[in-house]
């Protein structure tokens, strides 16, 4: 999974280098799929339930499941990559929310707080608590700084399919659920709204919006329990910042 996972946060790393003004989304899902093939490895998402890409791109009120098309990225604009690879039967899933441009205030204020929410989560996911705990970080971090949490989307356990029992919502109780064990791996990935945290799912029965229109962020790691603290394994092999 570490190998998976390094790959996966090197690609992550590599999207965002390319995401520019007037870049179309089918783009930025040839430059991962070609990265893929030059690490040796296939993507989680192509095929999954008839998924078409490698890569999801949902932008502004776009939470999940974006397919690649030929939209323009535009000034301004926030998108949020999700990718997944696979390497030796074991999967890595991470995602990213970036800004374009000037996207204004509230959207760094969102991205930035969907970021640290993450953190929140991965910095209590330790041997010895529960899963509520992290749960219960996630949507106190968002809300906190006025922000909600999806709750008809979830983190989930990974490994060897990309997702697995159990799931690991982003707002519950502390204190709650099963306890936390080393070896266990997870996909953390907190998903923010500007408003109303309900959803909606587009005609093309894949990309999921707010319901009301308002701005999402949407950032993920896959992380293993150990004895005193979790470890990412999304960052890339070759360095970078979380």
């Amino acid at each position: 999974m570490r190998r998976a996972g390094s790959i996966v946060g090197e690609v992550l790393k590599i999207l965002q280098t390319n995401i520019k003004p007037g870049i179309t989304t089918s783009e930025l899902n040839k430059v991962a799929e070609g990265e893929l093939h030059k690490r040796g490895a296939r993507s989680s998402f192509k095929g999954y339930r008839g998924y078409p890409a490698s890569i999801c791109v949902s932008i502004n009120e776009e939470i999940v499941h974006g397919i690649p098309s030929d939209r323009l990225i535009k000034n301004g604009d926030i998108v949020s990559l999700d990718f997944g690879a696979i390497v030796d039967s074991y999967h890595g899933d991470s995602a990213l929310t970036v800004l374009v441009g000037q996207a204004g205030a509230q959207a760094e204020k969102l991205v930035k707080t969907a970021r640290e929410a993450l953190r929140a989560g991965i910095d209590i996911a330790r041997a010895g608590n529960r899963l509520g705990d992290i749960s219960a970080a996630i949507q106190r971090y968002a809300e906190s700084r006025g922000f909600n949490v999806v709750r008809e989307y979830t983190g989930h356990g990974i490994g060897r399919a990309m997702h697995e029992e159990p799931l690991v919502p982003n707002f519950g109780k502390a204190n709650d659920g099963p306890e936390l064990k080393p070896g266990m791996t997870f996909a953390l990935e907190p998903m923010l709204t500007v408003g109303d945290w309900h959803t909606r799912v587009g005609a093309d029965g894949w990309v999921v919006s707010t319901v009301d229109g308002s701005l999402a962020a949407h950032f993920e790691h896959t992380i293993a329990i150990t004895s005193d603290s979790a470890e990412i394994l999304t960052l890339p092999s070759d360095g970078g910042s979380f």
